[in-house]
């Protein structure tokens, strides 16, 4: 209940308390919320008051209006800083949502040059490609698409991928990647795979990242490239 006796303005306490409800999970994704003539009632507060308040959810993005249909819950955001290396696994936990993954391939593929060098491959050397679908608590975020060395990395084509591929790495290959350099961020627009495997519509911006993964020595490790589902994460830029 909002009190109009108290220092803090109307419009922040209705805002706090929508907030609170999605944070705590009492609203969900996809849910619709009151109108604002139902909320003013409801809080007796103007409706002008209601909107200032709607408005700034939808600006920092945990509700989004669908014209002629009203507003709702929108997606949770995974916030990353795009300069700092961080796992999705790890990424999923630090903003309290549950991780997991479901493998679309493993193939051994040949190199292109630039992945040669990137990779420092010795001559012969193919790559063996790794495709997983990452989902944050049931939802699909990202499509991974992961490139190693087949001659040193061959051994995970044996394993079950649908968990932590760097903690595989770790703990049966004694490789435990710490960094990334050669990282680039740009925005994409879905194709057929990502409609099929993101449950995406055609044409929908994604993001798109580039990066080389490497060990704790400076060794590359992969690279990755990623599609990541644009109204699910947000990028931070480390100042």
């Amino acid at each position: 209940m909002l009190k109009q006796d108290d220092q803090v303005p109307l419009y922040i306490q209705l805002k706090e308390s929508i907030r609170s409800s999605i944070v705590n999970g009492e609203l969900k994704y996809g849910d619709k919320i009151p109108t604002e003539l139902e909320l003013s009632e409801e809080h007796k507060i103007s409706r002008i008051t209601v909107r200032k308040a709607i408005l700034e959810l939808v600006e920092e993005g945990y509700l989004v209006k669908k014209q002629g249909k009203g507003t709702f819950v929108n997606k949770r955001k995974i916030e990353r800083k795009i300069v700092h290396f961080l796992s999705f696994s790890d990424a999923c936990k630090a903003n309290g949502l549950i991780p997991s993954s479901k493998v679309i391939k493993k193939e051994i593929i040949q190199p292109t040059p630039r992945d040669q060098k990137l990779l420092q491959l010795d001559d012969g050397d193919a790559l063996l490609f790794i495709q997983r679908v990452r989902y944050a608590s049931d939802s699909p975020i990202m499509l991974e698409n992961n490139y190693f060395s087949y001659k040193e990395f061959h051994p995970l084509l044996n394993e079950d991928l649908d968990a932590s591929v760097y903690k595989v790495l770790e703990e049966k290959l004694n490789v435990k990647p710490t960094g990334a350099s050669e990282t680039s961020l740009e925005i994409v627009r879905a194709g057929e795979e990502e409609v099929q495997l993101l449950n995406v519509a055609s044409g929908e911006p994604l993001f798109y990242m580039e990066t080389l993964v490497h060990d704790e020595n400076g060794k590359p490790v992969h690279i990755g490239k990623q599609y990541i589902v644009g109204e699910s994460y947000k990028f931070i830029l480390k100042q």
